[in-house]
């Protein structure tokens, strides 16, 4: 697919924000080729209500990605709907809320992705913008470290390696790599729900935040038990939902990458911060793939030299 992609159809839904707590809905709707992923706020003046889904636009990391605009309105919670934006292939949308926030629905991308595709994908006229990889971008935060790299062996599409370790007998430290040559974001990763920790519920609602959690929209983990009836989807659900919440935070870079990214122990803070050196200065177009290495191996788009 290297061409641009949109919804061939408006699709919508409702549900609660994670956070904030209050019902949401949503209706996401096609767009031109180069409009990128744009969320349009209902319940602001018109004026102030687009705020552009962009590495550069996030400012709050806390427990999900928080995009603002120059007027300070602010989109949270769009990681799990950038990840399955980039599963299903769609470049170019334009998402309308009446809140400050995307609905949580179950945790996970799959119900964005099953509203994706019922909508259909319709291709446009335009190349797809994809960044090549060339030069390695590492960025070190006490005991998180996030690095994108080249592909060993040079060839398309996105690679995924990471490490969690958690203080917990549910999880503890697993390890997972997710090459999209080979699977597909919907089988590997959309149904990972989010979760949390059942003694941090109290400080984090004293925070404002969780507002809207449930044990309908994540995964709670107890001291010595699973606190969901249902159990685990899987048994390494939780790095699953680490690498869904990457794939959502590299998506704010516009395009797609070619690379591999590597994290331990990744957060939403650490992947933007990776993001930005990466994506925050021009490179060179050649076609539809933007290449990462200017003469004199100057700083651009694909990061700097060792």
């Amino acid at each position: 697919m290297h061409t641009q992609h949109t919804l061939a159809h408006k699709v919508s839904c409702a549900g609660i924000g994670l956070h904030s707590g209050s019902q949401v809905n949503m209706v996401i709707h096609p767009a031109v080729a180069g409009t990128g992923i744009l969320f349009k706020r209902l319940d602001v003046a018109v004026e102030k209500s687009l705020v552009a889904a962009r590495f550069d636009a996030v400012c709050d990391t806390r427990l999900g990605t928080t995009i603002t605009n120059a007027y300070g309105v602010t989109v949270s919670t769009i990681e799990h709907l950038m990840a399955a934006f980039w599963g299903v292939g769609i470049d170019n949308a334009i998402v309308e809320l009446d809140g400050p926030e995307v609905p949580i629905m179950d945790g996970s991308s799959e119900p964005f992705v099953f509203l994706l595709e019922c909508a259909g994908a319709r291709e446009l006229e335009a190349p797809r913008r994809i960044l090549r990889v060339l030069k390695t971008v590492e960025v070190v935060d006490g005991q998180s470290v996030a690095a994108i790299r080249p592909n060993k062996d040079g060839d398309e599409g996105m690679v995924l390696d990471l490490e969690i370790e958690y203080n917990s007998d549910f999880i503890r430290r697993q390890s997972a790599k997710y090459d999209f040559r080979d699977v597909t974001f919907k089988q590997a990763l959309s149904r990972a729900r989010t979760f949390g920790f059942e003694h941090e519920v109290t400080a984090l609602q004293q925070m404002g935040l969780a507002l809207g959690g449930s044990l309908e929209n994540a995964v709670v983990v107890g001291k010595d038990r699973i606190l969901n009836e249902e159990g685990l989807r899987m048994s390494d659900e939780f790095i699953r939902h680490k690498a869904l919440d990457c794939i959502g935070d590299l998506f704010l870079a516009g395009l797609r990458i070619d690379g591999h990214f590597s994290g331990v122990r990744p957060g939403h803070a650490i992947n933007n911060r990776a993001s930005t050196p990466l994506f925050a200065v021009g490179g060179a177009c050649a076609g539809d793939v933007w290449l990462c290495e200017l003469p004199g191996g100057r700083l651009c788009h694909g990061g700097f030299n060792a």
